[in-house]
């Protein structure tokens, strides 16, 4: 029996964190009975459509959606969906924009129409519009989010979220089926000779390490958190900090951290593969989003048994240790350093948090159990049959 084919739909699949977590079921999922392809709104290649293709997965191209002129997308997805008549479940990963997707998908009557909400957007108010740090390109973007979040409800079948948080944010008061952003905790469990490996390569001699990964725009607050680093050097100058991922606002922060005159203390390393690893180095694990839904990194931080300080604006649900600190953006930079400093010097002994990602309802082979088995009743509800 061939395997039911999910089409899971994206912007690029780079490491974010929902392409992260997708990837994290994907790996796991049994693709005997469930094969995910792809569909991606970008022209270059994405870092994991070779493992994508190695798994047995298909990718498929489209342009940028055009949320003010969708109509050239539209014809494209047509003609998409009239060539491609396999996919019975589309699994849509663009947030609000996902409307624009599904809309056509209900147009061919594809029966499974699954909207999944990996982030809370900031309300848009006076501050919002005044915010020198965001383009106003993005600014429109945003609003056009806020505006799309009420017209996506018809065109679903099935609301997925990654917590309460996003979830009521896209959805509001309809139920929605909580996705955990599981991951495989064996795989970031603390490895001293790792760890020794990878500070070896970076040039880590006895320095303490403060770590972040994410994307380089706006929501993540690069800036702040170039701040926070420049005042713990000032109280403790033998201090790096890792700055893992990509993004349009990666030079924008290059030339804030020469005008800090912190550069040298701070490694770029891009997107990266072996997250995982990098983890092993660090003593702390930063995160000053303005805004999440709720983020895979800080679960697996978590599970490297790392520290995390992260703003006070993200869910509280990401809490499934005693690893995690919430601190306000309202306090200074200087306040978030000495919180910092403080847990950097405590001499933590890196532990084994396996257990308690389990218990939490974080591991990726029971999640990836519960995934499956939804995709396989929607077959039999189209088909009446399991393949």
């Amino acid at each position: 029996m061939k395997p039911i084919r999910v089409l899971q739909v994206f912007t690029i699949m780079d490491r974010g964190g929902s392409e992260s977590m997708i990837m994290n079921y994907y790996r796991a999922i049994d693709k005997s009975k469930i094969q995910f392809d792809f569909l991606v709104h970008r022209e270059e290649k994405g870092v994991f459509e070779d493992e994508i293709t190695s798994l047995g997965g298909k990718i498929y191209r489209l342009k940028k959606i055009n949320p003010l002129f969708p109509k050239n997308y539209y014809q494209a997805l047509r003609a998409f969906f009239k060539e491609h008549k396999e996919f019975s479940i589309i699994h849509a990963h663009l947030n609000t924009f996902s409307f624009f997707t599904l809309k056509i998908a209900k147009e061919y009557n594809i029966p499974c129409r699954i909207a999944h909400a990996h982030i809370a957007l900031e309300p848009i108010n006076f501050k919002f519009f005044v915010n020198g740090n965001e383009p106003w390109i993005e600014k429109i973007k945003h609003l056009i989010k806020m505006l799309l979040k009420r017209r996506i409800h018809k065109h679903i079948t099935h609301r997925f979220s990654c917590g309460n948080l996003a979830g009521k944010w896209l959805f509001g008061s309809t139920p929605f089926i909580t996705m955990n952003n599981a991951i495989d905790s064996g795989k970031f469990s603390f490895n001293e000779s790792t760890s020794k490996q990878y500070k070896k390569e970076l040039g880590i001699n006895n320095e303490i390490i403060i770590g972040h990964v994410g994307r380089f725009d706006s929501q993540k607050n690069h800036s702040f958190l170039l701040k926070i680093f420049s005042a713990v050097i000032k109280i403790e100058p033998n201090c790096k900090l890792l700055l893992i991922g990509d993004g349009p606002m990666k030079s924008k922060v290059e030339e804030e951290a020469k005008s800090l005159s912190i550069h040298d203390k701070i490694h770029f390393l891009g997107v990266r593969q072996d997250v995982d690893k990098l983890f092993q180095t660090m003593n702390a694990f930063v995160f000053p989003s303005l805004y999440e839904g709720l983020p895979v990194t800080l679960i697996e931080a978590q599970a490297a048994g790392i520290h995390v300080i992260a703003s006070s604006t993200i869910t509280n649900e990401v809490e499934i240790t005693n690893l995690i600190k919430f601190l306000s953006l309202n306090d200074t930079p200087e306040f978030w350093a000495n919180k910092i400093i403080e847990i950097c010097r405590s001499n933590h002994k890196k532990v084994n948090t396996k257990d308690l990602i389990i218990e939490n309802g974080y591991d990726i082979f029971s999640n990836a159990v519960r995934l499956q088995e939804f995709y396989l009743q929607q077959n039999i509800k189209t088909h009446g049959r399991i393949s």
